[in-house]
C-alpha cells in the first residue's frame, strides 16, 4: 500500500521554555509559523509536477517498520507487508540477521535494502513473485537454475525481547508483550492480545494512545471525546488513564493525554492481568494497555510534520533517530512536538507541548534502553460537557456537543518521566533483566466535575457547579528477573522469575467549589460560576505494591501443544495513617494452554486467570470517608480460535469476568459506600486484520458483552444489567490502495455502540449510535525525498450522540465533526 512512513503522525514542533499563558500576539506568530511549516510540506509535495508524475508511474511505494532480527523473519515480514509471495532456500538464510527496515519502498527497493551487503537478490520472476538467489549465481543463471531448490520462508517464532514484526497489511503488530512473559506471537499467546504499530498511528493521524484505541470493539470511552484525560473500558469494565503500562510498567506514563509521537506500539492485552504485569494502581481488571517506544533504526531518520485539526489547532513535529559507531550499536531517538489553537468545543483553546529521548546501546551479550520525556498540556475557556439525568428521571436528546457551557474553566497537567532498562545474557540459555522508572505528574484547575445535572423541566435547562482542584502523583516503579530455557526430554521450557515493586505518593489540595448555577445543554447563554482557588495540596496516600512471580511456558510435540502456569505472590500497602493504614497479601494465579491441531494456520487456546486490585478509599462525599475497603479478586475465563487466512488474522474467544462490586446506601449525609455482590460480565469478541487482498486491508471486529449486578445484597439491583456496559460494540476500518493512482489509499471506518444503562436501576438508558469516519493518504516522492498527505473526517455526518458514561450515572458526549490534514517530508 502506498503510503508515507510509518511513524508519520499528528504532531507539533518543540516547545522551548513555553509560557504557561501565551499572549495574544505570540499565539499569531505561532499560528504563523505553524501555518508557514505546512505549507512548506505542502508546496514540497505539490511544486514538482515532474517528480510526482514520475512517481506515479512508477511501482507502487509505501511505508515499513520491521525491526532488526533474524533475515528470514525480516524478509517474511515484508513480502506479508508488501502482498507478494516470496520463496527462498532456508540453507541460504540460516544464521543471517538483518538491520530492518523503516521508510518509504517501493518492492524492488525494499528488498535491496533489506538484503544489502548479504550477497543476495531477491528476483522477480514472470507471475510477479520473487525468488532469493545469490547474486553471483542470479548473473549467470538461466531461469531454470533461478527457481530451483525453493522453500516458502515461514516461521512466527517471536522473540521474548526483540520488537514483533509488523503482520501483513503494517497495522498490528505479529506478536505482543505479555508483562513478565516477554513478546509472544499471537498464534502462541493463550489470550486475546493486539499491537497496534506506529504505521496505523500515522496513517490515521492518531493524537493520542486514546485514539488508537478507537480500532479496538472491546474499547469504549467514559469520558467525553475531547475531556483532558481518556479513560476507557475494556469487555465493559473501567480502566483509568493512569493505568496506562509504559515498556510493561505501571504508573510512567502522563496522567493527561499519552501523545503518539514516540509511540511505536500500543498493545492490548483482555482480561485480569496482576499475575503477568502486577497489581494496577488503580484495581483495572478489564485489561492492559502497553505503550512501547521507539528506538533508533537503521536508516537516519530527519522527519518535519505539519498538522491541523478543526477548529483551527495547528501543530509541528520533528523526529530524528540516528545511530552511531561502526557497528552502530548506539541509537538516539529524539521527538518533539508543540500545538496550540482552538478546539472542536467552540472559543476553547489548547495548547500542548511534548519531547521524548529514546536511547539504546547494543552490546555482545548485553543491551540497555533509556526514555525520558516532558508533556505540558494547558486547555483554557471551556471543556466537554458531561450531563446527570438523575433529577429529570430520563434520557433526552444529545446537544451539539461544539456548544460551549463550560467558559471561563481551563486545566493545566505536566508530567516528567524517565526509565532504564536492561538485559545481560548470563548464559546461552539464561538472561537476567532489570528495569527502573519514575514520573512526576502535577495537576490543576477545573479536570473534574466538568458536568451539570439537568432540572425537572426537561427543556435542557440544568444545574451546575465548577470545581477548582490541584494535586500530583509521585511514582518509582521497579522489576527485575531472570528468563530461563532448558529441556527436559522432549519438552522445552521458558521459566521466568520476576520481582516488582511500585510506589506511589498521591497529594490532594482542598477542592473549592461554586456557588450553583443554571445553565441551558442546548443553548448555554449563561457563563458559569467559577469557583475560587484551590487549597493548599497535602499528601493523601502513600501506596507500596510489592510481587513475585514465577511462570513457566512449556513447549510440546514441536510447537503443537504449549502449556503456561504461573503464580504472583502480591502485597499491598498503605503506609499512612491516615486515612488508614493496612497491609495485604494475596496469590493470584494463571494457567493458559494453546493447541495446533491443524499446522500453525490454527490455534485454539483457553485460559484462566486472577486479578488483583488495592483496596478503595472511601471519599469526602460519604458518611464512612477515609475507610479503605478491602482489596479484592477478579476471575476470568477465556476460550478462543486464532486462524490465519490468507494473509489476514481473526480471533474469536467467549470470556466470562467475575468482579466485586461497590455500592451506595442511604442518602444525604447519612449515604456510606461499601463492597456489595459482583459485577459478571459475559461475552463473544471477533477481531480481525490484514490483508484480505493485494490493496485492501481490514482492521477491527465486533463484541456482544453481557453484563449484570449478581449476588447483591439489594434484591432491588440483583439481576440488573450493569450500567456503562452496552450489548452490542463494533469498530471496522478498512483501507483501498487504488490500482491506477500510484500512491493514493482512500481509508474508512465505522464505529457502533449499542443502548446502554447509566445507573444501577436500570431507568435511565442512552441509545444507540453510529459514528462514519473517512480519510485518504497520498504518498510520492517529491525532489528526491519521501512526502506524506493525509486527509481525514472524524464523524462525517455530524452526529449528536451521547457515547457513554461517566462516574455515578453522567453520560458523556461524542465530538462533532472534525477535520484533521497533515503533510510529513523526510529530510
Amino acid at each position: 500500500m502506498p503510503k508515507g512512513s510509518p511513524e508519520f503522525s499528528r504532531a507539533a514542533c518543540p516547545a522551548q521554555g513555553s509560557p504557561r499563558f501565551m499572549p495574544r500576539a505570540t499565539a499569531r506568530a505561532v499560528q504563523a509559523a505553524l501555518l508557514g511549516g505546512f505549507a512548506c510540506c505542502a508546496s514540497l509535495a505539490l511544486s514538482a509536477p515532474a517528480h510526482a508524475q514520475a512517481a506515479a508511474q512508477a511501482p507502487a511505494a509505501r511505508s515499513y517498520s520491521i525491526p532488526a532480527g533474524p533475515l528470514d523473519r525480516a524478509l517474511n515480514s515484508f513480502a506479508a507487508i508488501s502482498g507478494v509471495e516470496f520463496t527462498a532456500d532456508a540453507a541460504l538464510l540460516q544464521g543471517r540477521s538483518s538491520r530492518g527496515l523503516s521508510g518509504i519502498f517501493t518492492v524492488d527497493q525494499g528488498f535491496a535494502e533489506l538484503l544489502r551487503g548479504q550477497e543476495l537478490s531477491a528476483v522477480r520472476q514472470g507471475n510477479g513473485s520473487y525468488v532469493l538467489s545469490k547474486e553471483v549465481a542470479a548473473r549467470a543463471a538461466t531461469p531454470a537454475e533461478t527457481t530451483l531448490a525453493t522453500v516458502k520462508v515461514t516461521g512466527t517464532t517471536v522473540s521474548a525481547t526483540d520488537l514483533p514484526a509488523s503482520y501483513a497489511g503494517g497495522q498490528v503488530a505479529r506478536g505482543a508483550k505479555l508483562g513478565m512473559l516477554g513478546n509472544v506471537d499471537v498464534m502462541d499467546a493463550p489470550f486475546n492480545v493486539t499491537a497496534y504499530t506506529a504505521q496505523a498511528i500515522a496513517d490515521q493521524q492518531a493524537a493520542t494512545v486514546g485514539d488508537v484505541l478507537r480500532n479496538d470493539p472491546s474499547v469504549r470511552f467514559t469520558t467525553s471525546d475531547g475531556h483532558n484525560a481518556e479513560n476507557i473500558t475494556i469487555r465493559g469494565f473501567e480502566v483509568n488513564s493512569s493505568e496506562l503500562a509504559f515498556n510493561g510498567m505501571y504508573g510512567m506514563l502522563p496522567g493527561a493525554h499519552v501523545p503518539t509521537e514516540f509511540v511505536e506500539r500500543v498493545e492490548v492485552f483482555k482480561g485480569p492481568a496482576a499475575m503477568l504485569s502486577g497489581i494496577a494502581p488503580s484495581g483495572a481488571v478489564g485489561g492492559v494497555v502497553n505503550v512501547v517506544t521507539k528506538r533508533a533504526t537503521e536508516q537516519d531518520l530527519t522527519r518535519l510534520t505539519t498538522s491541523y485539526a478543526s477548529m483551527s489547532h495547528l501543530s509541528q513535529a520533528v523526529d530524528v533517530g540516528r545511530r552511531f559507531g561502526e557497528e552502530k550499536r548506539l541509537g538516539v531517538r529524539f521527538n518533539s512536538s508543540l500545538g496550540y489553537g482552538e478546539t472542536a468545543v467552540e472559543d476553547q483553546k489548547k495548547r500542548d507541548n511534548f519531547f521524548a529521548l529514546g536511547m539504546d546501546y547494543r552490546g555482545d551479550r548485553w543491551k540497555l534502553e533509556f526514555d525520558a520525556y516532558s508533556t505540558h498540556q494547558h486547555q483554557s475557556n471551556g471543556s466537554p460537557l458531561m450531563v446527570g439525568f438523575s433529577t429529570l428521571g430520563r434520557v433526552i436528546d444529545a446537544p451539539d456537543p461544539s456548544k460551549n457551557a463550560l467558559r471561563g474553566t481551563y486545566a493545566h497537567q505536566r508530567t516528567d518521566g524517565a526509565m532504564l532498562r536492561g538485559e545481560a545474557e548470563i548464559t546461552r540459555n539464561l538472561t537476567a533483566y532489570a528495569a527502573l522508572g519514575t514520573a512526576n505528574y502535577n495537576y490543576e484547575g477545573f479536570l473534574n466535575g466538568t458536568r451539570v445535572v439537568l432540572r425537572a423541566v426537561g427543556d435542557g435547562s440544568a444545574t451546575g457547579q465548577t470545581y477548582n482542584q490541584a494535586g500530583y502523583t509521585r511514582t518509582t516503579s521497579g522489576e527485575a528477573g531472570l528468563r530461563a530455557n532448558f529441556g527436559t526430554g522432549s519438552v522445552a521450557h521458558q521459566m521466568v522469575l520476576s520481582l516488582a515493586e511500585q510506589r506511589t505518593t498521591t497529594g490532594l489540595a482542598s477542592v473549592n467549589t461554586s456557588a450553583s448555577y443554571i445553565t441551558n445543554i442546548y443553548d448555554p447563554k449563561v457563563d458559569p460560576t467559577i469557583a475560587g482557588a484551590h487549597g493548599a495540596v497535602a499528601r493523601s496516600a502513600d501506596n507500596v505494591y510489592s510481587s513475585v512471580g514465577l511462570a513457566d511456558t512449556l513447549n510440546l510435540l514441536d510447537d503443537r501443544v504449549l502449556l503456561t502456569g504461573g503464580l504472583r505472590s502480591q502485597r499491598v500497602r498503605q503506609r499512612m495513617a491516615s486515612p488508614k493504614a493496612y497491609d495485604e497479601s494475596a496469590i493470584t494465579p494463571m494457567a493458559g494452554v494453546v493447541v495446533k491441531p491443524f499446522g500453525p494456520e490454527v490455534s485454539l487456546y483457553a485460559n484462566y486467570i486472577e486479578g488483583l486490585s488495592p483496596g478503595v478509599t472511601v471519599g469526602s462525599t460519604y458518611a464512612n470517608a477515609g475507610q479503605t475497603l478491602e482489596p479484592y479478586k477478579t476471575r476470568q475465563k477465556e476460550v478462543g480460535v486464532k486462524w490465519e487466512h490468507g494473509s489476514f488474522i481473526n480471533t474469536l474467544s467467549v470470556f466470562s469476568i467475575l468482579k466485586p462490586s461497590t455500592i451506595e446506601t442511604g442518602s444525604g449525609t447519612l449515604k456510606t459506600l461499601a463492597l456489595d455482590g459482583k459485577q459478571k460480565n459475559e461475552g463473544v469478541e471477533w477481531n480481525v486484520a490484514g490483508q484480505i487482498t493485494r490493496q485492501v486491508r481490514m482492521l477491527g471486529g465486533l463484541a456482544y458483552t453481557r453484563g449484570k449486578v449478581v449476588r447483591a445484597s439489594s434484591a432491588a439491583n440483583d439481576g440488573k444489567k450493569a450500567p456503562g456496559v452496552p450489548a452490542w460494540t463494533a469498530n471496522l476500518g478498512s483501507e483501498w490502495d487504488l490500482p491506477w493512482v500510484s500512491g493514493l489509499t482512500l481509508n474508512a471506518r465505522a464505529v457502533y455502540t449499542s443502548a446502554q444503562y447509566l445507573d444501577a436501576a436500570n431507568a435511565l438508558q442512552i441509545p444507540s449510535w453510529t459514528r462514519w469516519d473517512a480519510g485518504a493518504a497520498y504518498a510520492l516522492t517529491a525532489f528526491g525525498r519521501p512526502v506524506a498527505l493525509r486527509f481525514a473526517v472524524e464523524n462525517l455526518t455530524d452526529e449528536h450522540y451521547w457515547s457513554g458514561r461517566f462516574g455515578e450515572g453522567f453520560a458523556t458526549l461524542g465530538s462533532p465533526r472534525t477535520f484533521k490534514l497533515s503533510a510529513s517530508v523526510d529530510f
